[in-house]
């Protein structure tokens, strides 16, 4: 379905940390504990803020972390690092290796978000130039077992996100510059696999993704300089300019619940860019008037040998 010629007003995100990222992806705001993650994936350092009293920590990572989920005890994450899934717990800083993910294959691990059922599903990306269809979607079950979702083989695995019933799934392959939904059931299965929205701007791929309160999927477009909202039907009903040329994921969450958060990128700027674009690689904020809903976390454990 394409989101039409309607142009909803534009709203405007600003700056909320200079983070300076080369690639910052996987916004997750954390409603247990009142904190806002994301990742540096280049950088290989997750970080950590907290809105009471502006305080960022970070974390070094021992290899390029891509995406990673709460889990259900808050002191530990699911870490999608780029060749492997782990749980990291952030007091220690230990890492517990759970399964290499497409051994053999030029891929690392890309966007991912936690099912209704707590199931953490995620998706690679080639790491070839130009990007290949080798990829895949696959989903870490609550006993660790991994396996593979019936779905297209994508260069660029993005937009996973889910409905607030659990019962659909969005995602997609960035360069196709199209959305895509399918049937969830709670058994794990999938069916109907169909566009969602066509991205009909002249410049933006579809990344990083999330779901309001109401249904309505937000989606942060690379390139574009900005983040869109689509209702469950696929229509646009509202735009969020981000004053950067590369968001990259967004999150609602925040003290009150309404609040925006955007990551971003400065990978693939020149110097030029860069000048026109100096806070690329931040995190911005908006206040769009929608709420949140808690994230979901995974539900399974490390093993005990």
């Amino acid at each position: 379905m394409s989101s039409g010629e309607r142009t909803p007003a534009s709203l405007q995100a600003s700056l909320l940390i200079d983070a300076k990222n080369t690639l910052g992806e996987g916004a997750t705001w954390c409603a247990r504990t009142g904190r806002f993650y994301w990742t540096d994936i280049e950088g290989r350092q997750l970080s950590r803020y907290d809105p009471r009293d502006g305080s960022v920590v970070a974390w070094a990572m021992p290899e390029r972390l891509a995406t990673f989920a709460l889990c259900d005890d808050p002191g530990v994450l699911l870490l999608g690092l780029a060749s492997r899934l782990a749980f990291f717990d952030l007091a220690t800083e230990a890492l517990t290796a759970i399964v290499d993910v497409e051994p053999g294959l030029n891929t690392r691990t890309n966007d991912g978000r936690c099912d209704r059922q707590g199931r953490f599903v995620f998706g690679t990306k080639d790491e070839a130039s130009p990007v290949r269809k080798v990829g895949g979607f696959y989903r870490l079950n609550h006993d660790l077992t991994l396996e593979r979702l019936p779905l297209p083989a994508p260069s660029i695995a993005n937009s996973i996100a889910f409905s607030p019933d659990g019962a659909t799934m969005y995602y997609c392959d960035s360069p196709d510059l199209a959305i895509r939904a399918c049937d969830y059931r709670a058994d794990g299965s999938i069916a109907n696999d169909r566009e969602f929205v066509t991205l009909t701007d002249p410049s933006g791929e579809p990344d990083g993704s999330t779901i309001d309160a109401d249904g309505g999927l937000w989606n942060a477009q690379w390139g574009g300089a900005r983040v869109v909202r689509y209702g469950a039907d696929g229509v646009e009903t509202e735009r969020v300019s981000v004053p950067t040329a590369q968001p990259s994921c967004v999150a609602i969450g925040g003290p009150d619940g309404d609040t925006l958060y955007i990551t971003s990128a400065s990978v693939g700027l020149d110097a030029a860019a860069l000048a026109g674009d100096p806070h690329a690689g931040g995190v911005f904020s908006a206040t769009p008037g929608r709420r949140g809903l808690p994230e979901p976390v995974f539900a399974g454990s490390p093993r005990v040998d």
